[in-house]
């Protein structure tokens, strides 16, 4: 049976993948529809050869040069957030929600109330807004799959278990190209060598996120939204080779780990399939060549982003979402050349002392707490950059 899909964010890093895996089954796919923000190209040309019922394009002063683009093929044409929110509720079979950013909080609502599977690669969701997307999958009984390496190796290692007979469950981690450098050598990193992450291919913001090690704590914050045994029950371990994708502890003291190439196109296809199995062009794993698997705790005294993220967790509330967009404009900030690396936790500890907003019961209320928690992160590099 042909699988309706609709990829949020098809030309960004998990959206190629997704359609480097329907490539290579097309029979057993249709694509419905196909997103970007602004690539419109790339988003004309993938539109184009796959047949998508819709393309849309997030900025919507280019909406005239896509339906260009897009003439004489039958293909409908659209453009902005609110189109973005229209076709994300029309409702596929299977939805990819990657787009980056808080961009992607209402195309992600929507496709959890219009029902069938969405996998999920958009954090910022789970981080902003964990409880108000959990809580409308669950009215909608729509299934939600994780795409993340380390949740959908946890979805694995728990399939057909409890979670009260959860023990621990425990998030690996790379360590970054920085695992080894002391604090005073973190202080003159560049944005080249905070984006060459040693095993992983990412966007230029995740692999930041991941020399801060903020990208572990964002983890920690879905983790507990996806499976929720408490925050007591979940810890970072740092696995330099990324084999061990993530690892579940049971009240039986059995521990089911999930291991696999560094590939993300291996959680994608666990998760495009679902339940089934399909082949997918990975490296198999080759335990032999790889000949050893080390472990460390993380230093949070070197990488604090670990420990704001999980205070944040515990807080609840719009706090998650105050550190995201924080962490957000301070990595923008970074990369652009304007503050050093170091700066970025201390800006998003700042922020989160001296902002606050109410409990969010909308995702306008995860919004405004957004916006207010990037105006506050701008003052306070303003006062830094002086």
């Amino acid at each position: 049976m042909t699988r309706k899909v609709s990829i949020f964010g098809a030309t960004g890093s998990v959206g190629q993948s997704t359609l480097d895996l329907i490539r290579r089954d097309r029979d057993a796919y249709e694509v419905v529809a196909l997103t970007a923000n602004s690539e419109l190209d790339s988003l004309a040309a993938l539109a184009r050869e796959t047949g998508a019922k819709v393309a849309v394009i997030g900025q919507e002063r280019l909406y005239g040069a896509l339906k260009e683009a897009l003439a004489g093929t039958g293909i409908e044409a659209a453009a902005g957030e609110q189109a973005l929110v229209d076709v994300a509720g029309a409702g596929a079979d299977w939805t990819m929600a990657a787009i980056v950013g808080c961009a992607g909080l209402r195309p992600t609502m929507a496709a959890l109330k219009a029902g069938g599977t969405v996998a999920l690669a958009n954090k910022e969701s789970l981080v902003s807004a964990g409880g108000l997307m959990m809580a409308a999958a669950g009215v909608s009984g729509t299934t939600l799959l994780p795409v993340d390496s380390e949740h959908n190796a946890i979805f694995q290692c728990l399939a057909g278990s409890r979670l009260e007979d959860v023990a621990r469950i425990t998030l690996t981690a790379s360590g970054g190209p920085f695992r080894t450098r002391s604090r005073a050598e973190m202080a003159n990193i560049t944005p080249a060598q905070a984006v060459a992450h040693p095993n992983w291919s990412m966007g230029a913001k995740i692999s930041v996120d991941s020399a801060t090690m903020m990208n572990k704590g964002l983890e920690l914050i879905e983790a507990a939204h996806l499976f929720p045994v408490g925050l007591d029950r979940i810890e970072i371990l740092v696995h330099p080779q990324s084999v061990i994708h993530s690892m579940v502890e049971y009240r039986d003291r059995s521990t089911l780990a999930q291991l696999g190439s560094p590939d993300m196109r291996i959680p994608i296809a666990h998760a495009l399939a679902w339940p089934q199995r399909i082949a997918t062009p990975c490296l198999p794993l080759d335990l032999a060549r790889i000949g050893r698997l080390d472990f460390e705790a993380p230093d949070e005294d070197r990488f604090p982003a670990l420990r704001l993220t999980r205070e944040a967790a515990a807080a609840g509330g719009a706090v998650p979402a105050i550190l995201n967009a924080a962490n957000e404009v301070a990595v923008a900030a970074f990369l652009g050349g304007a503050i050093g690396f170091l700066d970025i936790a201390m800006i998003v500890e700042e922020v989160l002392t001296r902002y606050s907003a109410p409990m969010p019961s909308t995702i306008d209320d995860v919004l405004a707490a957004d916006a207010g928690a990037r105006a506050m992160a701008g003052n306070v590099m303003e006062r830094l950059t002086v």
